[in-house]
C-alpha cells in the first residue's frame, strides 16, 4: 500500500471477521491499516510515511485475516492509521496521538486541540473498542470464556540497531496463552523468539489491559518482524506456522477460564463480562 487509503465522510473505524464465537478465540489487529479520513488528507506528511511502521503495522492485517479464516474465528481490526490515534495506548497517554513519530513531524497533530482530540476518541478509538467488547460479549453468550489474540508486527530496524527477534510475544502478569504458544514457537527450532521484546506487554490501559487483564480473560500479544510478513509469501508462511499452534492451544481448559493475575503496572481495578 503506497499511499493512505483516504475514505469520505462515512468512514468506517471498525473493520470485521465473522467466525464462531464459540470456538473461544478471538483476533485482534490494533494497526491493520494505513487509512484516513479524507477530511484529515495526509495530516501533513508526504505519502511516503504511510509506508513506515509509524502508520501501521505491516503485514498484521493480512496474518489476522488469514488466520481468522484458516482457524474459523472472528477478528476485530482497526481500519485507521495509528498516526491519526493510536487504539493500543490508553485515553489519556500522551502517544495515544503523536506529534513526532521515529522523526517524522506530523503537521496534522500539533498543535491539539481538546475539541480535536476529543473528537477522535469519539469517531475512531472508542469506537473500536465498543467492537471488542461487543465480539467478547458475543463469545460469552455461547457459555464459552474467550480467549484473545493480539496481531503486531515490529520495524525490523530501529534507531540504527538491528532486532534479532523473528517473534516475540508480549503480555503482562497473566502466562496462560503466552507460556504454551512460547513452548511450540520455540519447538520448532528455526526462530529466535522474545519474551516481551522488543516493547514490554505491561503497558497500562492498551489494548490487552482494556480488554483482558481487568476481566480475567486469557492474551497473548505476538509481534513478528515485518520484513517476515511484508510479502504474500512469508504471511501464508506465518499464517501455516500459527494456525496449528493455536488451534492445539485453544483447547487448554484454562484459557477458558476468568482468572485475575494482577498487573506489573499496579493495582487492577477488575470488571466482569456478562456471561449466560
Amino acid at each position: 500500500m503506497n499511499t493512505p487509503q483516504l475514505t469520505g465522510q462515512n468512514f468506517a473505524p471498525v473493520e470485521m471477521i465473522d467466525g464462531d464465537y464459540s470456538k473461544g478465540l478471538i483476533l485482534v489487529c490494533d494497526h491493520a491499516r494505513n487509512s484516513l479520513p479524507q477530511e484529515y488528507g495526509q495530516l501533513g506528511l508526504e505519502a511516503g510515511q504511510f509506508e513506515r511502521h509509524i502508520a501501521y503495522d505491516i503485514g498484521a492485517r493480512s496474518l489476522t485475516m488469514g488466520l481468522a479464516k484458516s482457524l474459523g474465528v472472528p477478528a476485530v481490526m482497526s481500519t485507521f492509521s495509528r498516526l491519526l490515534i493510536d487504539p493500543n495506548r490508553g485515553e489519556d497517554d500522551p502517544t495515544v496521538i503523536m506529534g513526532l513519530s521515529d522523526g517524522a513531524i506530523v503537521p496534522g497533530n500539533y498543535p491539539m486541540t481538546q475539541t480535536e482530540r476529543q473528537r477522535r476518541l469519539d469517531l475512531y478509538y472508542r469506537p473500536y473498542h465498543r467492537a471488542i467488547d461487543a465480539a467478547i460479549n458475543q463469545a460469552a453468550g455461547t457459555g464459552v470464556i474467550p480467549a484473545i489474540f493480539s496481531i503486531h508486527s515490529f520495524t525490523q530496524m530501529w534507531r540504527g540497531v538491528y532486532r534479532i527477534w523473528d517473534v516475540a510475544l508480549l503480555w503482562d502478569s497473566d502466562p496462560r496463552f503466552s507460556d504454551p504458544l512460547l513452548d511450540h514457537l520455540r519447538r520448532s527450532g528455526d526462530l529466535v523468539v522474545g519474551e516481551n521484546e522488543p516493547y514490554d506487554g505491561a503497558l497500562r490501559n492498551d489494548t490487552m489491559f482494556r480488554h483482558c487483564v481487568v476481566s480475567g480473560l486469557a492474551h497473548s500479544l505476538i509481534e513478528i518482524r515485518q520484513d517476515l510478513i511484508r510479502e504474500d509469501s512469508g504471511v501464508q508462511e506465518w499464517i501455516d506456522r500459527l494456525a496449528p499452534m493455536l488451534e492445539e492451544i485453544n483447547k487448554l481448559e484454562d484459557l477458558h477460564v476468568i482468572r485475575h493475575f494482577g498487573s506489573r503496572t499496579g493495582p487492577v481495578e477488575t470488571t466482569k463480562i456478562p456471561i449466560p
